[in-house]
């Protein structure tokens, strides 16, 4: 390997380092905000505000260094869709999965303790009766969440727009306000693992998050690539 060859891998190490740090940092702050606001309940019915609001910043945060995915399901489409290598693909869901991990950990440890865990108790989500209508939000808003994205983040009729951070962003706030209690909005692999780790879902139950999700964003990218 000559000089300028192992510049160059060194510039690309550094590169993906960038990335998954603000992967995980996004996805962090991401999931987060949707323990304490959301499964634990601290912000009421403004939990999809505090949530939506904090994927914005995210979006147009970490935008320029990542792509700001901050979801394995997104990652899969944008590379179903060819706008990100296949190298990428496997660092960036275990970052985001990573961070969704630690966030419901330092929000059950850290930041939901003593008299507020008292007053805030996690309740688990029973599905019963429900699968159906679970598999069918999930696996629509994640295809709507999926196709936003790739038609405001990654369209050439779109480039160098500044309102792709709000688009994505409102529609998360759509899906929580809609199917919120049904499902309890995930359309994010990391997310649905940090309900796990909360107790907030069952282990057993992921399967109706991640199915859907996988199944709703892959969809959405053979969608944008017909049409474009």
């Amino acid at each position: 390997m000559d000089v300028l060859s192992t510049k160059s891998h060194m510039a690309d190490q550094t590169d993906m380092k960038a990335k998954l740090i603000t992967e995980f940092i996004g996805t962090f702050f991401l999931c987060l905000t949707i323990c304490v606001a959301g499964a634990f309940g601290l912000s009421g019915p403004n939990a999809p505000f505090a949530i939506a609001g904090t994927l914005m910043v995210m979006i147009y945060a970490g935008a320029h260094v990542s792509g700001a995915h901050y979801n394995p399901a997104v990652t899969i489409s944008i590379w179903i869709r060819g706008a990100c290598g296949r190298s990428e693909v496997l660092p960036y869901v275990i970052s985001q999965l990573a961070a969704g991990f630690l966030a419901a950990l330092v929000a059950a440890n850290l930041i939901v303790t003593g008299s507020i865990s008292e007053d805030y108790p996690i309740e688990m989500f029973d599905p019963s009766g429900m699968a159906a209508s679970i598999i069918v939000s999930e696996l629509l808003f994640t295809f709507a969440l999926v196709f936003v994205i790739l038609n405001v983040a990654t369209s050439k009729s779109n480039e160098g727009n500044g309102f792709y951070g709000a688009a994505i962003a409102l529609v998360v706030l759509a899906g929580a306000l809609t199917v919120g209690s049904i499902s309890l909005a995930s359309f994010n692999p990391a997310v649905s693992l940090s309900l796990v780790v909360l107790e907030k879902m069952a282990f057993a139950d992921l399967w109706l998050h991640l199915a859907p999700q996988l199944l709703g964003g892959g969809a959405a990218s053979l969608v944008f690539k017909w049409n474009n």
